[in-house]
């Protein structure tokens, strides 16, 4: 059996997940995030844990049984407490700022600034320069 597919998922409070042919639904304080399970894997839920169990001994149902199980997992911390991505900007001259959340304007040694607009609904904090 998968080493990381044999783990329960524990749902946490406010969020519901539903199953239906073969499409998984988790709804929680952040939003809905929807997965179709791949053939032979199946989800089966007792109060706040789920557990993900695969159809057949094959490689490759070895393989996405851990993957539907991360994925899975993934989609509950999602639609929960969202995700995070902490940047370090090292070097002379290299700073950062925003001028709204949605824009990030980053100096990074080139001879003008370069600006990142956010893809929707992620937003910038800028809380040092570097």
């Amino acid at each position: 059996m998968s080493r990381i597919g044999r783990n329960p998922i524990t749902i946490p409070a406010g969020v519901t997940v539903e199953v239906a042919d073969d499409v998984v639904t988790v709804k929680g304080p952040n939003g809905t995030m929807h997965r179709t399970l791949p053939d032979g894997i199946t989800l089966s839920q007792e109060g706040d844990v789920l557990t993900v169990a695969r159809a057949s001994e094959e490689t490759s149902q070895k393989s996405l049984h851990g993957l539907t199980r991360t994925l899975v997992s993934n989609m509950v911390v999602g639609v929960t407490t969202g995700w995070t991505k902490e940047l370090e900007i090292i070097g002379v001259g290299f700073r950062a700022a925003t001028s709204n959340p949605a824009v990030l304007d980053l100096a990074l040694g080139f001879s003008h600034p370069v600006k990142f607009d956010a893809p929707e609904g992620v937003t910038f904090e800028v809380p040092t320069p570097t």
